[in-house]
C-alpha cells in the first residue's frame, strides 16, 4: 500500500454534491487534483463501472479511492448485502486501478454484520489484495446524552483493523484532536479525509481552516512523517449558490492542502572561527 513515492491529494465526488460524479472529475482535472475518490451511490452513474472508466480515459485522471456505499441513505445501493456491497466495492477498485476502498463500521442494528465485521475486512482484504480503510464515526448526539449508532465501535482505534481512515469532520463531531487520534492511529492509518468542523453535533464537513481541527498541524506532521496514503478533500458545497462559488471552496482547499502539507526544515548554518554565523546553501 504504501509504495508510493509520496501522498496524493485527491478530490471526493462527493465534494461537488448535488452535481455529479461527472463534475467531480471535471473539477478535479480542471481545478489541478492528483486524483478522485469515487462516493459509489452519489448517483447513478458512480456505480456503473464503465461509465467511470471512460471518465477516467477522458479526463486523464485516477481513482484513487472507492467510498463503499455504507451510509444510511445508501443502504440499497449494489444490494442490501453488507458483506456483497464491500465486495464489489473492493472489485470496482481493482478494476478502476484503485488500491483503497473507504469503509464506514456497522450500524448496531446490523447484528450479524457487526459480530463478524473486524475479522471479515481482514479476510477480504486478504482475498482480494486491495486495502479496506475503516474510518472513525461519532455517537450520534442527542439532548444531555450520546447515540452509540455504530458497532463494534464508530472508534477504529479501539479494534485491530490493519488499515484507517481519518475523517476530520468525524472527528470533530467526536470531540477528538485530529492530530492525536492520528497518533493513536499509528500506521494503520492510510487514508484522511481533510476537512473542518466546528465541534458541532451536526457533521459539518467545512472547508479545511475554517473549523476548530487542527488540519495544518496535522498535515505537517504527517509531512513530517513521510506519509504515503492519499489525502482526500471531502467537503460540503451543498450550500454553494453557484459554480463558481463551489470552485472557490474546491480551490482553497487544495491550496491550503498543498501549503501544509511539506516538512517543516530547520536551516543549517555554520560558525566561523571568529564566532560569526552564517547560513549554509546547497
Amino acid at each position: 500500500m504504501n509504495s508510493r513515492t509520496t501522498a496524493k491529494i485527491g478530490l471526493s465526488t462527493a465534494s461537488v454534491y448535488p452535481e455529479s460524479t461527472a463534475s467531480g472529475f471535471e473539477l478535479a482535472s480542471r481545478l489541478g487534483y492528483d486524483g478522485v475518490e469515487v462516493m459509489i451511490g452519489i448517483d447513478p452513474l458512480s456505480t456503473q463501472i464503465d461509465a467511470i472508466q471512460r471518465l477516467i480515459d477522458y479526463h486523464q485522471l485516477p481513482v484513487l479511492a472507492i467510498h463503499a456505499p455504507t451510509l444510511l441513505i445508501m443502504q440499497r445501493v449494489w444490494g442490501t448485502d453488507p458483506w456483497s456491497k464491500l465486495e464489489r466495492s473492493a472489485e470496482a477498485a481493482k478494476e478502476l486501478g484503485a488500491d483503497v476502498v473507504v469503509v464506514h463500521p456497522p450500524f448496531r442494528w446490523q447484528r450479524d454484520y457487526a459480530r463478524g465485521f473486524v475479522e471479515g475486512i481482514a479476510r477480504l482484504e486478504a482475498e482480494t489484495g486491495v486495502t479496506l480503510a475503516v474510518e472513525n464515526m461519532y455517537p450520534w448526539r442527542a439532548p444531555g446524552r450520546d447515540l452509540q449508532a455504530y458497532a463494534p465501535s464508530w472508534d477504529p482505534t479501539e479494534q485491530t483493523y490493519a488499515h484507517t481512515t481519518l475523517d476530520l469532520s468525524h472527528a470533530s463531531t467526536a470531540e477528538q484532536d485530529c492530530v492525536e487520534l492520528a497518533a493513536t492511529m499509528g500506521k494503520s492509518l492510510t487514508h484522511v479525509h481533510l476537512t473542518d468542523g466546528t465541534g458541532s453535533a451536526k457533521d459539518e464537513h467545512l472547508v479545511p481552516g475554517r473549523g476548530t481541527q487542527r488540519a495544518a498541524d496535522l498535515l505537517n506532521e504527517l509531512a513530517r512523517q513521510d506519509f504515503r496514503g492519499h489525502i482526500i478533500v471531502e467537503i460540503n458545497t451543498r450550500r454553494a449558490t453557484s459554480r463558481s462559488e463551489r470552485e472557490v471552496d474546491l480551490v482553497e482547499s487544495l491550496e491550503f492542502t498543498r501549503r501544509h502539507f511539506v516538512k517543516s526544515r530547520r536551516t543549517p548554518f555554520a560558525v566561523t572561527p571568529e564566532g560569526e554565523i552564517s547560513e549554509l546553501t546547497s
